[in-house]
C-alpha cells in the first residue's frame, strides 16, 4: 500500500474532546474516527486490525466446533418480549418505533438465537447447538470517556451454545474459556478470567476476561498465587486480604474487560418454550449459554497496553502491515528505484508494506509518523545505506544494515 493513497493520514495535534490514551493514539495515527461520543468509524487502518483479530478468534471458534452465522441487528418488539427483557433491558437497549410498530437495535442476541432453535432443530441428536457471529452491538452506556474502549455501537464476536443438560453446558463452558485464553495470549494481552455480576443478562455469576491496564475501567481483587479473582461489584474481599482459595495475598488492580461469559442454564427457553423431546421422549427445556468478545474493545485495550512515548507498538499478528518502508528523498534516481524494487518483491512474497512514498514531506516527520502508526518492522533506504536497506524493529533501539538478499532471508 502506498501511503500517499491511504485513506486517513495521521494528525499533528491530540483530539480536543478525548482524554483516553487509546482514542487519542487511534485518531492521531489515522485508525479510527470520531462521529460522536462512543460512535467510531475505522478507517482502513483500523479495518485491517479488526480483520486480523477477527481471523485469530474466527479460527478458535472452529476449533471447538462452532458454526459461523450472520444474524439481524433489527428484532421485533415481541421476541424480547418473550423473555421480558424489553422492560428488564430498557435502560441499556435502543428502542425505536416505525409505523406503529416497536423495535429493538440488538445488543445480545440469546432470544434470537433460541427463536433460531425452536424453528431448526427438532431433534435431541442435533443438540448441542454452538453457532457465533461477528456484528454490530448498541448499547445505551452512560460511560463513553474511555475512547473506543466502551462505545455505545461496537463491533462483537457473540457465541452461544445449546445443551441437553447443565453437564454438557458446564464442559462447554469451560472449553470456551480456555479457548479464550488462547486467542488473547496470541492477542499479546494477559488475561484473568474473574468472576463477575451478570447485570441485565442473568442473576448468575459470570466470569469476565480483565486485562491488568492503568486506565481500566473495571476494579478486580486477584490473588498473587492462584487463580482466584473477583471483580469488585460483587466481591467481599479486599486488597492485602487473605485469598479465600489458598491463603495468598489478594491484590488489586485496574482492569479492562475484553470478553465475557454466561450460563443461563433453562431459565430463558423456559420462557420462550424452546424444548425437544429427549432419547427417553421426555420434554426437555434447552440449556443455554453466551460468550462475548469485543473486537474494538480489543484494539483500543492493545493500543493502552502496547505503547511508548512515540506511539502506538503493534503486536505483530494484529498489526495493519507487516513492514512500514521508507526512502529518504534524494537526487539520486537509484534510490527510489531500489525502493520500488524492494516494495515490489515483498509484495510478491506476501509481505504486507506500507510505503511512505510521499515527496513533500521531510524524513523527520517520516520516522514520527512511523512511529506514531506503529508497525513492528521499520525499513529505510537513503543514500547513507550504500545500497543496503536500514533495518529496524519498532520496539528495539538497535538498527542494522542488511543486503537485499539478507532482508527477504531474515524476514522468511
Amino acid at each position: 500500500m502506498l501511503y500517499s493513497e491511504l485513506f486517513g493520514k495521521t494528525i499533528k495535534l491530540d483530539p480536543k474532546d478525548e482524554i483516553s490514551k487509546n482514542a487519542k493514539l487511534l485518531i492521531k495515527a489515522g485508525f479510527i474516527d470520531k462521529l460522536m461520543a462512543g460512535s467510531y468509524t475505522l478507517l482502513p487502518l483500523g479495518l485491517k486490525v479488526i480483520k486480523k483479530i477477527e481471523e485469530i478468534i474466527r479460527s478458535e471458534m472452529n476449533k471447538i466446533n462452532a458454526q459461523e452465522v450472520l444474524m439481524p441487528l433489527l428484532h421485533p418488539k415481541n421476541i424480547w418480549n418473550e423473555t421480558g427483557r424489553w422492560e428488564s433491558a430498557k435502560d441499556i437497549m435502543y428502542q425505536l418505533k416505525k409505523n406503529e410498530k416497536e423495535y429493538a437495535l440488538s445488543f445480545t442476541h440469546e432470544e434470537v438465537v433460541l427463536d433460531l432453535i425452536r424453528k431448526h432443530v427438532f431433534s435431541y441428536k442435533d443438540f448441542p447447538v454452538k453457532i457465533y457471529h461477528f456484528s454490530t452491538k448498541f448499547r445505551n452506556e452512560l460511560r463513553v470517556k474511555s475512547g473506543i474502549l466502551r462505545g455505545r455501537e461496537f463491533v462483537m464476536k457473540d457465541l452461544y451454545s445449546a445443551h441437553l443438560n447443565e453437564e454438557d453446558l458446564e464442559d462447554y463452558y469451560w472449553k470456551v474459556a480456555k479457548s479464550y485464553q488462547k486467542i488473547f495470549k496470541e492477542l499479546d494481552l494477559n488475561s484473568k478470567i474473574v468472576e463477575a455480576g451478570g447485570g441485565v443478562f442473568t442473576d448468575n455469576i459470570t466470569h469476565e476476561f480483565q486485562v491488568l491496564c492503568d486506565r481500566g475501567e473495571d476494579t478486580i481483587f486477584y490473588c498473587d498465587k492462584c487463580d482466584f479473582a473477583q471483580n469488585k461489584e460483587i466481591s467481599k474481599i479486599k486488597g492485602n486480604d487473605s485469598c479465600p482459595k489458598c491463603k495468598g495475598l489478594i491484590k488489586t488492580s485496574n482492569a479492562t474487560e475484553v470478553g465475557n461469559i454466561f450460563k443461563f442454564g433453562a431459565s430463558y427457553s423456559k420462557k420462550m418454550n424452546v424444548s425437544v423431546l429427549d432419547k427417553d421422549g421426555k420434554k426437555q427445556f434447552i440449556h443455554l449459554a453466551s460468550y462475548g468478545i469485543g473486537l474494538t474493545r480489543l484494539i483500543g485495550t492493545i493500543v493502552e497496553t502496547h505503547n511508548d512515548e512515540k506511539g502506538i507498538v503493534w503486536p505483530k499478528n494484529t498489526s495493519p502491515f507487516d513492514i512500514h518502508l521508507i526512502d529518504v528523498p534524494s537526487e539520486n534516481s537509484k534510490i527510489s528505484e531500489l525502493t520500488y524494487d524492494i516494495y515490489n518483491e515483498l509484495i510478491r512474497n506476501n509481505v504486507d508494506v506500507l510505503y511512505d512514498d510521499r515527496t513533500q514531506i521531510g524524513i523527520g516527520e517520516k520516522f514520527k509518523d512511523c512511529d506514531l502508526i506503529g508497525i513492528p518492522v521499520r525499513l529505510v533506504i537513503s543514500d547513507k545505506t550504500d545500497g543496503k536497506i536500514e533495518y529496524k524493529e519498532r520496539n528495539k533501539n538497535e538498527t542494522i544494515l542488511l543486503s537485499k538478499d539478507e532482508l527477504f532471508k531474515k524476514l522468511t
